[in-house]
């Protein structure tokens, strides 16, 4: 029998929604609980009865979102969006024309801090403090902030964070002793780690220009220096310095090179030199060993030679006031020319060539000449 029943059974193949219809079910709201007037949803003792509410989903019908998951929940207001992966390092001045200015220190070398304008890079020393201006064109809104972030310049160590080397990590005592940027002369400092790149950043509120002043100076120091081992390790880095609203929207950009060295003035000095004479074409090429040139004194010589015998060939007259200044100059002139002959004459013996005697054995006989054997 309970097999004949189960074999009686429809085997619907409509829809879910067709098969909820067919379901008979008797309203719950009409079960007596033993008092009069229509139940509520809410008891007494502050619990919902989902007899009440399941009652509703019967028979009001099916609701064909009823098994859908609920919308994500929208990001609240306030909360910094995350970082990109790769910075963005192109100079974005904005609607507020946002611009970066630093003190002019020169190249001494007692200097601790200087810019160069020539390759927009800042020379420092470690934990040394260098005032950056800032500059806008109009206020920007109530609650902006100023944010520093260091990242690498090369595109091969792009993706890598920024960190101080373990070394003075482990000689400071502050919560952010890993952070290379460093706020100074601000209470308001925060120091952020975005949790999904890492990548560390430092805050402080924008505050407008004093009265009679047109910028705001803030006071970065850089806590490692660029040859540390473990740390940038002779990378080169840049700074990103963004103006943003409180919700973390850019509003302007800014972007320039760092080195941390023990000697900025001189470091500056040598690197705008070389690019200088890179700019000119002037670089200085190895040295590369080359072939000895070719002796032209020789060649010199016979130049000289022939062109004094051109000159000798060519006559000349010299008036000459006075018979014994006369007789005089005759004289000289008849012994350079006695000298001249004599010169010609040595020159020509010099160049007959007179056979060589052998090192050993028999002496060349001269013609005419016969042997001690004849």
């Amino acid at each position: 029998m309970e097999e004949q029943g189960f074999d009686a059974m429809p085997l619907s193949q409509d829809s879910f929604r067709k098969l909820w219809e067919t379901v008979v079910t008797t309203s719950i709201s009409n079960i007596s609980t033993g008092t009069d007037g229509p139940r509520e949803p809410w008891g007494t003792d502050g619990h919902m009865d989902m007899l009440l509410i399941n009652d509703q989903v019967l028979t009001e019908g099916f609701d064909e979102n009823l098994f859908e998951l609920p919308p994500e929940m929208s990001t609240k207001d306030g909360v910094t969006p995350p970082a990109s992966t790769v910075p963005v390092t192109t100079d974005y001045p904005g609607e507020y024309d946002f611009k970066l200015r630093f003190q002019q220190s020169g190249t001494a070398k007692s200097v601790t801090s200087t810019y160069s304008e020539l390759i927009n890079k800042l020379y420092c020393q470690l934990a040394k403090t260098s005032p950056v201006e800032v500059l806008v064109s109009k206020e920007p809104p109530a609650g902006a902030i100023l944010r520093a972030t260091a990242v690498y310049k090369k595109t091969e160590h792009v993706a890598d964070v920024v960190r101080r080397c373990p070394h003075h990590q482990n000689e400071d005592l502050a919560e952010h002793r890993s952070h290379l940027i460093r706020v100074e002369g601000s209470q308001r400092a925060q120091y952020f780690e975005d949790p999904h790149t890492k990548r560390q950043s430092v805050t402080v509120p924008y505050e407008p220009p004093q009265l009679g002043s047109e910028m705001t100076t803030i006071l970065l120091s850089f806590m490692c220096n660029s040859s540390c081992m473990g740390g940038m390790n002779r990378r080169p880095i840049l700074t990103i310095l963004t103006l943003e609203t409180p919700e973390g929207l850019v509003l302007g950009r800014r972007c320039f090179e760092v080195r941390v060295c023990a000697c900025p003035g001189r470091d500056r000095k040598t690197e705008e030199d070389n690019s200088t004479k890179t700019q000119n074409g002037t670089k200085q090429a190895k040295k590369r060993k080359s072939a000895p040139a070719p002796d032209t004194t020789s060649m010199k010589k016979s130049k000289s030679a022939s062109s004094a015998e051109e000159e000798d060939k060519d006559v000349y007259v010299l008036h000459v006031r006075g018979r014994e200044r006369y007789e005089m100059l005759k004289k000289i002139n008849d012994g350079l020319d006695l000298v001249e002959k004599e010169n010609k004459t040595k020159t020509k013996v010099s160049v007959k060539q007179e056979a060589p005697l052998p090192s050993s054995g028999k002496r060349l006989l001269q013609r005419g000449e016969r042997s001690d054997s004849d």
